[in-house]
């Protein structure tokens, strides 16, 4: 099997803002950034024509009442679109359910992962009202479901823990009904941080553990195998401590260059982990720059490993070429079989609730 160089776990120049660019004070005219993951790929030859993606590579075409409609608030708010900039192929489905991944804590990362697009760099920004102001945007939404993610930001002495947990706490007090899940950094495996979290309470508390062990230090260059999955086990523990039914979550990528026997130990350790969610999709290659993909596995393959998942006792899995992170990430916080068995019913003329025909 082909082995990643140390070229592979490069180096990235250090981002320098240019004049007139973000302060540190705080900015409260900045964007917000609603997230998303790039699918762009060269050809195998290094040249910049476009590698043609197998047939199953498709995405639907952004449609619907509500995608357009939630478009159109996402202007009116200023948000910076990241779902539309880097073509995530989930932006139709997802915006047409109500379902957005919001970017907190700027948009550079300390961070040099390789399979990642995001800017690399010394961030500069932060904002103390950052909670308030994405509150006020979530809520004006209408959202039924909300992701938090952010940059890794080693630079700040919590992680930016605190802003997680703030915004959390915003958000439950201007839209009560909406889940709400947080894809947090490992925060260096800190109890402390991730506890900050865990007390404000998210319905899914996510962490990517992004590939098997063997390829963890090419792929992720900063985090480590073992604090991720002790990052899990502790969410769990807190929650249980908390009193408070929170969900864990982790993703994986193929594609890599692992093998289905690692992908296999990868899926028992995070169920040793007690995770309960599962999300495998296909990666695929950014830039050049980034680490280059070794395959393509068939939908069949997909489906495969989310039988197998199933089987060691997750409670939600996705698992196919364009899943994502965050891909259905309303049907999988406690409670989401309910929501979904209301949204699917009416009521008749004595008041009860039955389906809705058809």
């Amino acid at each position: 099997m082909k082995h990643y160089t140390p070229a592979m776990a490069r180096e990235l120049p250090m981002f320098e803002p240019a004049p007139g660019g973000h302060a540190v004070h705080p900015r409260p005219d900045l964007p917000i950034s609603i997230g998303g993951g790039g699918n762009e790929l060269p050809a195998t030859d290094g040249s910049l024509a476009r590698r043609r993606h197998p047939d199953w590579i498709r995405a639907r075409m952004p449609s619907g009442d509500n995608f357009h409609e939630l478009k159109g608030l996402l202007r009116g708010l200023d948000l910076n679109t990241v779902c539309e900039e880097a073509r995530c192929p989930n932006i139709g489905e997802c915006w047409d359910q109500r379902t957005a991944t919001i970017m907190i804590l700027g948009d550079t990362c300390t961070r040099a992962c390789g399979f990642c697009a995001v800017k690399t760099g010394r961030p500069t920004w932060f904002d103390d009202d950052e909670p308030r102001r994405v509150a006020e945007a979530v809520a004006q939404l209408g959202l039924e479901h909300v992701v938090v993610t952010s940059v890794a930001r080693d630079d700040l002495p919590d992680g930016g823990s605190r802003i997680f947990a703030e915004t959390i706490l915003a958000m439950r007090a201007t839209s009560p009904g909406m889940g709400i899940e947080v894809l947090i950094p490992d925060f260096d495996g800190a109890d402390d941080r991730l506890r900050t979290v865990m007390d404000a309470r998210p319905d899914i508390l996510n962490h990517n553990l992004e590939t098997v062990k063997r390829l963890q230090k090419p792929v992720r260059k900063r985090a480590r195998w073992d604090r991720s999955l002790y990052v899990l086990a502790r969410a769990k523990e807190m929650a249980r401590d908390i009193g408070y039914p929170v969900h864990t979550k982790s993703s994986l990528m193929v594609g890599l260059g692992e093998t289905r026997d690692e992908l296999t130990a990868a899926f028992e350790a995070l169920r040793t982990a007690d995770v309960d969610i599962l999300t495998v999709g296909q990666y695929l290659r950014p830039s050049l720059n980034h680490l280059p993909l070794e395959r393509y596995y068939h939908p069949d393959e997909f489906a495969e490993m989310k039988v197998e998942a199933l089987a060691l006792g997750f409670k939600h899995v996705e698992s196919a070429p364009l899943v994502r992170s965050s891909y259905h990430a309303r049907d999988q916080v406690p409670g989401a079989k309910l929501k979904r068995l209301r949204r699917e019913a009416t009521l008749d003329a004595e008041g009860r609730v039955v389906p809705l025909a058809g």
